[in-house]
């Protein structure tokens, strides 16, 4: 047992080593004998564990796209029916493992530098739990009218791969402020308009926030083809201090 559990140890202190060279010096430049001495240990127990880069390289990579599964059900999970706002949580996670965890890290980086499934990336995990969320959130009539979850989806998932691989030089791309003011944005044009008071762009998770209402029961109606859609000046409250706290636009912009 106590074999097993030191066997453990060092195979996992090897996989976050990994991770932390392959997202500094990218997978070519990537040397075995860099990341066994950054594990802290010898060349010959990295190859007990891993024959080759390349398994070193996968093993990370199933990591990173377990990390994206556990983040992805847990917002699914607090949130209920509320698609999209567990999208907006899970992003602001997902953001935050970006910056603080090498695992994560390494395995996005990872992502194009080797022939495997396309299962086994996180890139790829993230991107099609995205795309079905937002097609529930179509199919519940939680989008505005005209916006489709596939544009959803491509919006979201191109605009969290521009954080990633920004942040990866400037951490503030990865903050909470930053992904915030991006919901801020976004979801005025995403989100059906009775549901913009219930969201909250700074994650319904950080610390103090108030847990978002539940959106008004919907009303079957016929919508006529003429009716004109409101402004964000008519259709948005005077006030936008609180962030995060509704989506709000002030008349002044």
């Amino acid at each position: 047992m106590v074999k097993q559990e030191r066997a453990a140890r060092t195979r996992h202190a090897l996989i976050r080593a990994a991770a932390t060279v392959f997202a500094e010096e990218g997978f070519v430049t990537a040397s075995l004998s860099t990341i066994s001495r950054r594990a802290g240990v010898s060349n010959g127990a990295l190859h007990f564990h891993f024959a080759n880069k390349h398994l070193l390289a996968e093993a990370v990579e199933a990591e990173a796209a377990e990390a994206v599964r556990r983040i992805t059900e847990a917002a699914q999970t607090r949130q209920g029916g509320s698609c999209l706002q567990s999208v907006v949580d899970a992003t602001h996670e997902l953001m935050g493992s970006l910056a603080h965890d090498s695992v994560v890290r390494g395995g996005f980086e990872l992502a194009g530098a080797l022939p495997r499934r396309a299962e086994a990336s996180p890139r790829t995990q993230w991107q099609r739990w995205v795309e079905d969320t937002l097609r529930r959130a179509e199919h519940s009539g939680a989008l505005a009218q005209g916006v489709t979850g596939a544009d959803g989806a491509h919006v979201i998932v191109a605009a969290t791969a521009g954080f990633e691989v920004l942040g990866g030089q400037d951490p503030s791309w990865l903050s909470r402020q930053t992904i915030t003011g991006f919901w801020e944005v976004l979801l005025p044009r995403l989100a059906d308009r009775r549901d913009l008071d219930a969201l909250v762009c700074a994650g319904s998770q950080r610390p103090g926030a108030v847990p978002p209402r539940e959106p008004p029961p919907r009303e079957p109606s016929a919508r006529a083809p003429s009716e004109r859609e409101p402004s964000a000046r008519e259709r948005s409250a005077p006030e936008r201090s609180a962030r995060g706290r509704s989506v709000q636009v002030s008349p002044d912009r």
